[in-house]
């Protein structure tokens, strides 16, 4: 592929070899934010265009607020990995990959700019409008590959896309002392844990048993509906915001 008119009115486009054709019936339905998690915006356009890496996504947003386009949202982009939400496995197959330029966690992961933000908003409302993605389908890497990884983080300001109407949140529960679920615990309030996330989209097995894999869903769930504390102890905030978190979505589809 020479180039491409960009999907995304204003973008620039740069395209990368690292694609495919969707397999199977699926469609992009849902759209998947990450961080680069390199030192510049110019490494990362850079390796998610390079053959070597084997990567790539729909987009890259940088610091300024520049849109680039590297896969057409027709195609299938090789951002998510191993993955899974909702019963599905696919999800490169299932959605629109955005790459936000951020160092992350191990390079002192500064906050998202203002300007960069608006980007992104702008960005997902015309996917959304173009493919009718749901709010409760507009995820963090670290939702549809929990534990392996942490993108785009705590920091990144989920609040200022759900006031501009993208993607599904609920006000999170007060954190207050007192009892929790943790790791190593056992029984009916761990299976009730397991199947809201399960229900959510998660991929969690029921197990009635507070293993590190239910941590780690925990710690995902927290990091983007919870983010004041991600610690993987199932708090009595963490579930009331859970819990808000499932009847909110039930409801959307009532």
């Amino acid at each position: 592929m020479s180039g491409f008119s960009p999907d995304h009115a204003g973008a620039d486009v740069r395209v990368s070899p690292n694609f495919g054709p969707r397999r199977g019936p699926f469609r992009p339905d849902m759209i998947v934010l990450h961080y680069t998690g390199m030192a510049s915006g110019e490494g990362a356009e850079a390796w998610l265009c390079d053959p070597a890496s084997e990567v790539s996504s729909h987009y890259l947003v940088h610091k300024d607020g520049r849109i680039v386009q590297m896969v057409r949202e027709s195609d299938r982009a090789w951002h998510a990995g191993k993955s899974f939400w909702r019963g599905h496995a696919d999800i490169n197959s299932a959605s629109v990959g955005i790459e936000i330029v951020n160092p992350g966690h191990s390079l002192d992961y500064p906050p998202y700019p203002k300007r960069q933000i608006e980007a992104v908003i702008g960005l997902c409302a015309g996917i959304v409008a173009r493919h009718g993605v749901v709010p409760e389908r507009i995820l963090a890497h670290s939702d549809v590959a929990p534990g392996r990884k942490v993108d785009p983080g705590e920091r990144f300001p989920w609040k200022a896309l759900h006031a501009a109407g993208i993607g599904h949140l609920v006000p999170a529960a007060p954190i207050r002392q007192g009892a929790a679920l943790r790791e190593g615990d056992q029984g009916a309030q761990v299976e009730e844990l397991q199947s809201l996330l399960a229900l959510y989209g998660y991929g969690l097995g029921i197990t009635r048993i507070f293993d590190p894999a239910t941590r780690i869903a925990v710690e995902a769930f927290q990091r983007h509906f919870r983010p004041r504390l991600v610690d993987g102890v199932a708090d009595g905030s963490t579930i009331r915001t859970l819990k808000r978190l499932v009847a909110s979505a039930a409801a959307s589809l009532a």
